[in-house]
């Protein structure tokens, strides 16, 4: 079973999907983990980012892995594990403008919807459900006030790096998020939007726990009714 789980930033959408995967016993993916590494590999070897054709010669020669470590997926550009830089405000606004790309897209596509395959996974993104899984039997779109995602983030980057205090305004992480929301609705390529069929949840005034608990359900409820089918065509 795969289920997506889509929105913009300051959702709780990671944590979210994270947990669910947990509850569920899936693998747990997080695609922006994808053009995020790629993001801070452009960043460290100060490609060109607004030449396509440097970024896409650079993806041709470092290519994005997804590996489990442990009890965790880390992932890897090239060689290099990239999991513990892929947080800071410079490479989150690189890796929306990257992801305008079209051979960017297309390719990591292709090796999400690889590492798909056999498993039973949680898949937390942008597209997911009306891309790159369409044919995933739960999909989910998060959603929330601006101003509360962009608090959210705000102290989400300043807990992490409790420096950020000093220079970081709730302001400026407002103004990020949303020049990053009009740069993902009005993309030409794969537009952030919930999939016709996504059941779409307002988190602006739910608990990380009680949206946990809404999507398990609706998983473990399509869970059940495809078990109620398969056992229907046995006995046939």
């Amino acid at each position: 079973m795969i289920v997506t789980i889509d929105g913009p930033s300051g959702t709780g959408k990671s944590t979210v999907a994270r947990r669910v995967a947990k509850e569920l016993h899936f693998v747990f993916f997080d695609t922006g983990a994808m053009f995020r590494t790629l993001a801070w590999g452009i960043l460290l070897s100060r490609t060109h980012h607004a030449n396509e054709e440097e970024v896409i010669a650079f993806l041709k020669n470092h290519p994005i892995v997804v590996r489990k470590v442990g009890e965790e997926l880390r992932y890897f550009l090239g060689q290099t594990d990239a999991t513990d830089h892929l947080r800071s405000p410079e490479v989150s606004q690189l890796a929306s403008k990257i992801s305008t790309i079209q051979y960017v897209r297309q390719v990591l596509k292709e090796t999400q919807q690889k590492e798909a395959i056999g498993i039973d996974a949680v898949f937390e993104g942008r597209d997911m459900g009306s891309i790159v899984f369409p044919n995933a039997e739960v999909k989910i779109f998060l959603t929330a006030s601006p101003e509360i995602r962009a608090e959210r983030r705000f102290l989400e980057l300043i807990t992490k790096n409790p420096a950020l205090k000093e220079t970081l305004t709730f302001e400026e992480v407002l103004k990020e998020s949303q020049e990053r929301d009009e740069r993902d609705l009005t993309r030409a390529i794969a537009p952030l939007k919930p999939a016709p069929d996504a059941q779409i949840i307002d988190t602006s005034h739910m608990s990380i726990d009680e949206v946990v608990r809404a999507i398990v359900e609706l998983a473990n409820i399509e869970k059940n009714s495809t078990q109620r089918h398969r056992d229907t065509k046995k006995k046939k």
